[in-house]
């Protein structure tokens, strides 16, 4: 047993370094839960903010509130990167940061759950605006840090298959968006909160507790410079299709009159996003064994022209082509982006240069939501 910690540490840095010819599946397991609560609690948060500020009169709040998220959710993962890497370097490891943003948005789903179930008069009722940005600011505080420790848990030639697993939860989770929705409007605010709380922070401590012994492993060579404008500019892509997706589609398909089998624009989304999760893991074998920057290429330039197509088309046949060819381009990116934005970044810089990436993603949604919110479209 070694009595000296630095040596200790260095000793199981070098034996990660090692793991890492191998997919660590216990701990990307544990990634996976994390992220599946982080998409439980977005999908909790979007069905019931409007509720509530029309509940408790709020609703002149609306814009203000989406504003304030836009610039929270590109904000915070840079805050919470450039906190990850002195993490890192300070004590080998990213975790601490987190698990304070896990406990945080822990509290703060309890908190809110408790201000719910109390029925907060006209004076205490205020507080409710103050949790839901506090909930806001945890959340986007340990996603991204949480994300970048796909890297730690899988061979740097594995991360599209990696991404995919994640992939796959989301696809799926949001697919079935409708049905979450139904659980939760029958649990009532109250319990869906605390029941978020209480998932959150379970499957932190289950990730903390698969990873806690895990430190950063050392590099054999390091990029002169980060190319952070380049991880950005991959997040804005990946986020302005996702965008589009989610605001932008429904309504396409509903004024075009389309239907498949007789179902809505949402529910023509929730189709799309099932495609995404069954064709993410072949697509994130396929970009393995080809070169990355040609998955990510081909994927910009297909999605971005099967989008103007799926805007301007009429035909119901065409427009279900477009539909298949957009889930197939859509996860091809959501396999290989977060990859090759982590490929131009300094190992000292992954966290940071993860975070942001996801300030990009976020930044088309933080626009366009809080334009539709002003034109009373959303």
């Amino acid at each position: 047993m070694n009595e000296n910690p630095a040596i200790e540490a260095l000793s199981n840095a070098s034996a990660n370094h090692e793991e890492r010819t191998t997919v660590l599946w216990k701990q990307l397991l544990s990634l996976t839960l994390l992220y599946a609560s982080v998409i439980i609690g977005w999908i909790a948060y979007y069905n019931y903010q409007p509720k509530l500020l029309q509940a408790y009169n709020f609703k002149d709040l609306t814009l203000f509130l989406f504003i304030t998220q836009g610039i929270i959710m590109v904000i915070t993962p840079m805050i919470a990167g450039r906190l990850g890497d002195r993490f890192r370097v300070k004590a080998g490891k990213r975790l601490p940061i987190i698990s304070a943003g896990v406990s945080f948005a822990a509290m703060i789903f309890m908190a809110t759950a408790f201000t719910l179930y109390t029925e907060p008069g006209p004076i205490f009722r205020w507080i409710l605006p103050v949790l839901i940005t506090l909930w806001l600011f945890s959340m986007a505080l340990f996603t991204s840090p949480a994300i970048s420790t796909v890297e730690l848990f899988v061979p740097v030639h594995k991360l599209p298959t990696a991404m995919a697993m994640l992939t796959i939860v989301y696809g799926l989770l949001y697919s079935i968006e409708p049905v979450i929705v139904d659980i939760i409007d029958f649990l009532g605010a109250p319990i869906t909160f605390a029941v978020g709380g209480v998932a959150v922070f379970l499957s932190g401590l289950l990730m903390k507790n698969n990873t806690d012994i895990m430190m950063d492993p050392p590099k054999k060579t390091e990029l002169a410079k980060s190319d952070y404008s380049y991880a950005f500019v991959l997040g804005i892509a990946y986020g302005l299709a996702t965008t589009l997706l989610f605001n932008m589609f429904p309504g396409w398909f509903e004024e075009k009159g389309f239907q498949v089998f007789g179902i809505s624009g949402d529910a023509t989304v929730s189709v799309i996003l099932a495609l995404v999760a069954v064709l993410s893991l072949p697509l994130g074998k396929f970009t393995e064994s080809r070169s990355i920057y040609f998955s990510i290429l081909m994927s910009i330039l297909a999605s971005f022209a099967i989008i103007t197509g799926i805007y301007f088309v009429e035909s119901q046949a065409v427009i279900i082509v477009l539909i298949v060819l957009f889930a197939v381009a859509y996860a091809m990116m959501s396999v290989s982006f977060l990859p090759l934005a982590l490929s131009v970044v300094k190992d000292t810089h992954k966290v940071f240069g993860v975070g942001v990436f996801f300030a990009g993603f976020e930044l088309p949604n933080g626009i366009l939501e809080a334009i539709l919110v002003a034109l009373g479209k959303f």
